[in-house]
């Protein structure tokens, strides 16, 4: 193999659609320039004291800077199952039905890479969050986009896939409410995902990751209250988003044991688990006050608002997303041709505004790019005056 030759594994990877985007906001915040950032969702919320506090505490501890255990300690696996108890009326096996992982998106592809042989078909929607695509790129099989448009629809392809494709998919990837769109889903929908499953020996990946962050009406459910799921479906959460901890990397996967287990078996090769320090953290965090939670999802809303308000103000149009910390939003008309990469490239370097292209969550999404609330009220004030400059010009 020449020096200059891809590794398999990297020949399987497309292009990184963000990095053009993210070498210009270097470069330019290098420069000096003030980018206003809703490009990655990257939460700029700081956890709640007493989560803080408690990872001090057990960081005193001399023991507690020892190897800890991959699956997670028993305490934390216990504190999951207590929340799921809690917030959807779903039992579950600590031992046996629950693994922590490093933040969800390290759990999702060593999932991929449990349960997946070179060449199996794995269904993924598009537009959809990357890993969910790229882990099992990564891991060898072939990942056949099923359109998503309205949750329905989406069902509806992923049967007409299971019919077509040869050999028959293996999985099913979900991911509501759903990274990049925000679109959200009732229980129906989960019924009828696992009736699917059932009847196309397919498994079923939940990425529940923004269960906490929704704005409008019912919070959203869990696809494990749904009978006999546990047959067919692992949900993968993460405390990024819900407790502001993106960096601590600490997240969660439940539901089958033979899945969880299959998890299990891969990790246990590959890491020691989180600090310990940081998995008594997440005890406190999910068994501790819940107002922070409450508090992060009211800042976001209000985000939201002005974010739809002042962006339509200035002609970009946000269609108001009921969940998540993101909008998807079409790029608008006068700029439509370009595509999702040369328009948030063009809107950076003429506003100092970045957003995150469409394109890099599927090729379905080139009409649209993602904004991620992360940026206080008055710096999104800031970058819809900037930009209604931008749209004036035309």
């Amino acid at each position: 193999m020449s020096h200059d030759e891809e590794f398999y594994r990297e020949r399987r990877l497309p292009p990184y659609v963000f990095a053009e985007v993210n070498r210009m906001k270097q470069a330019y915040r290098a420069e000096g320039r003030d980018v206003i950032d809703f490009g990655m969702g990257n939460p700029d919320l700081a956890p709640a004291p007493h989560i803080i506090a408690k990872l001090a505490e057990v960081a005193a501890d001399p023991r507690a800077h020892r190897y800890s255990a991959s699956q997670g300690v028993p305490s934390l696996r216990k504190a999951l199952a207590r929340y799921y108890e809690r917030r959807f009326d779903v039992g579950l096996n600590p031992d046996t039905e629950v693994c922590v992982t490093l933040g969800s998106k390290e759990g999702l592809a060593n999932l991929a890479q449990a349960i997946t042989a070179p060449g199996d078909v794995i269904l993924v929607p598009d537009p959809s969050y990357p890993i969910h695509m790229f882990g099992f790129l990564i891991a060898g099989a072939a990942v056949r986009p099923v359109g998503f448009s309205d949750p329905e629809d989406f069902l509806r392809e992923a049967v007409h896939a299971c019919r077509r494709s040869i050999p028959a998919p293996s999985a099913l990837v979900l991911n509501f409410p759903s990274n990049p769109t925000a679109q959200v889903v009732d229980l129906d929908f989960y019924k009828e995902a696992v009736r699917i499953a059932k009847e196309n020996d397919l498994v079923l990946i939940s990425d529940l990751a923004y269960s906490e962050i929704y704005f409008d009406g019912n919070p959203p459910p869990s696809i494990l209250e749904v009978e006999g799921a546990k047959d067919v479906a692992v949900e993968f959460t993460s405390m990024s988003k819900t407790y502001s901890m993106p960096g601590w990397r600490m997240g969660f996967a439940a539901g089958s044991a033979r899945l969880v287990d299959a998890l299990k078996r891969v990790k246990s090769y590959l890491d020691y688990g989180a600090f310990t320090p940081i998995q008594i953290a997440a005890v406190a965090a999910l068994d501790g006050p819940q107002d922070h939670v409450a508090e992060a999802r009211e800042t976001y809303k209000k985000r939201r608002d002005v974010l739809v308000e002042s962006f339509g103000r200035a002609g970009f149009h946000i269609p108001t997303p009921p969940a998540t910390m993101f909008a998807w939003a079409p790029i608008p008309e006068p700029f439509a041709h370009l595509g999702s990469v040369e328009f948030a490239k063009k809107l950076l370097e003429e506003t100092d505004v970045a957003v995150a292209p469409g394109l890099g969550f599927g090729e379905r999404g080139d009409t649209h790019v993602r904004l991620a609330v992360v940026e206080n009220e008055q710096r999104i004030r800031q970058a819809a005056r900037a930009l209604k400059g931008f749209f004036a010009k035309g």
